[in-house]
């Protein structure tokens, strides 16, 4: 049964915003019938004027560090509403935010328990808050759940998320989103499963993300890996490709085809550079399991605390050095060489602009054609920004024909596609893109990007 009232108030279509107008036509149709052409006028100048809906009352005046409390990030008051009545009969004190910016502001005040994470937020959306919740090194390790009308659970979870239900929601399942999130609050110690078959690799690994806080499995058989997660619940999986009694792909295929344990977090931790046709079976697996792949042990570190919501502050001193490392933004971007391919050059003085802010020096070139003769005339590319729609030779064909040249067959190339449409992610990866952003391009997502793959 859904939940009354709810599919009637997630109907909405996240990307349309709802006019004030059409808000107080809703409401009450007779009262705007009588309106006067003057106040008509005066409605149409100051949208302000006319009534808001009332603010959910919450809890945040209770609030004390160490209290057990939820921030629902939800512009649906009559939603928030149901979610907070819901976590307040579970003895969850509730802080309540309508758009994304509030939500980041009241995530580091009252630093809550847990939070509910709508996408379709006035101002910035969901994706965008859980980005920066996520860039938080005293926040990331908070459990994020998503409630969205649109579908993207795949993307939710590779971010962090814990959870992610779709709208209309009925009341058995707002049940076990709460049952989902006391139970990851409660949890003293998060379960890692390290599948390793070397094993002076296998114990070094250990060492590095060993502590109080975590219990390690660790394995050397793909089998002996299977059956763990058969018979156990993990938080996150560590995997090398190269095993004793069968390759690391083999296993990705047996985790993907059971549906029990196809959501778990899965770090491919690898000191070598993959061929190619591994990382394009590694491609193919991300779209339906959520796998990281990482080279360095600090990255090792930053990615499985993550996704076992380690709190870094509770971390040795050691850890919360490296993880430290990995958070130093600006180094990681300075001095970088990034080949900008665009043909309209507003587009390519505004990313100018935003790149060389940071330090990096950018190379243009105009269109495919010209983007083959820069990356092998200019040495140092780091990696490319590439437009998909351009004359001569798209985004598209000029990435195939990079992806021939064996020394840029793992150069970082992020498309820039005119608008987000559904399938727009797989052409671009099988066309040889290594992520994608829609435009207009949000600088602060194609920075934290960028930090990503030049790391």
């Amino acid at each position: 049964q859904e939940v009354e009232g709810v599919s009637v108030a997630v109907e909405k279509q996240e990307n349309v915003k709802k006019t004030s107008d059409n808000q107080n036509l809703a409401e009450n149709p007779t009262q705007a019938a009588k309106k006067s052409p003057q106040q008509e006028k005066e409605k149409k100048a100051d949208s302000r004027s006319i009534e808001e809906p009332t603010e959910v009352k919450d809890d945040r005046k209770e609030v004390t560090p160490g209290s057990k409390s939820l921030l629902i990030i939800e512009d649906d008051n009559n939603f928030s509403i149901i979610l907070r009545d819901f976590a307040r009969e579970r003895g969850f004190q509730c802080i309540i935010a309508e758009d994304g910016e509030t939500g980041l502001h009241f995530a580091d005040y009252y630093r809550p328990s847990a939070i509910i994470l709508d996408i379709g937020l006035p101002g910035i959306d969901g994706w965008t808050v859980m980005e920066r919740l996520k860039e938080n090194r005293d926040l990331r390790h908070i459990p994020v759940h998503f409630m969205s009308a649109a579908d993207s659970s795949m993307d939710a979870l590779r971010m962090g998320a814990i959870g992610y239900l779709t709208k209309p929601v009925s009341m058995e399942k707002i049940d076990e989103t709460f049952q989902k999130l006391e139970k990851m609050i409660a949890k003293p110690m998060s379960r890692l499963l390290l599948v390793e078959d070397n094993s002076v690799q296998r114990q070094s690994i250990q060492d590095l993300i060993g502590d109080s806080d975590v219990r390690i499995t660790a394995v050397a058989k793909g089998t002996e890996a299977y059956h763990e997660l058969e018979n156990g619940s993990y938080d996150c999986m560590i995997l090398d490709l190269g095993l004793e009694d069968m390759s690391g792909f083999e296993l990705l295929e047996k985790i993907r085809n059971n549906e029990g344990m196809a959501k778990i977090p899965i770090i491919i931790y690898t000191g070598r550079d993959l061929s190619e046709d591994e990382d394009s079976k590694l491609r193919q697996y991300a779209e339906s399991i959520i796998i990281k792949g990482v080279k360095s042990p600090e990255r090792l570190l930053d990615e499985s605390a993550l996704f076992l919501h380690r709190v870094e502050a509770d971390l040795p001193e050691a850890k919360r050095e490296m993880l430290k490392q990995v958070y130093d933004k600006e180094t990681i971007l300075a001095g970088r060489k990034i080949l900008l391919v665009d043909d309209d050059m507003r587009n390519v003085f505004a990313l100018t602009s935003v790149l060389e802010e940071h330090d990096i020096e950018v190379v243009i070139a105009r269109d495919g054609v010209e983007c083959l003769e820069k990356i092998e005339e200019v040495e140092g590319i780091d990696g490319i920004l590439m437009d998909i729609m351009m004359p001569r030779m798209d985004g598209y064909e000029t990435m195939q024909e990079i992806r021939k040249i064996q020394k840029f067959k793992q150069l970082p190339i992020i498309a820039l596609t005119a608008k987000a449409m559904k399938g727009d992610r797989s052409k671009c990866i099988d066309a040889g893109a290594s992520d994608y952003l829609a435009k207009p391009v949000n600088p602060d997502k194609l920075l934290s990007m960028l930090r990503v793959w030049l790391y």
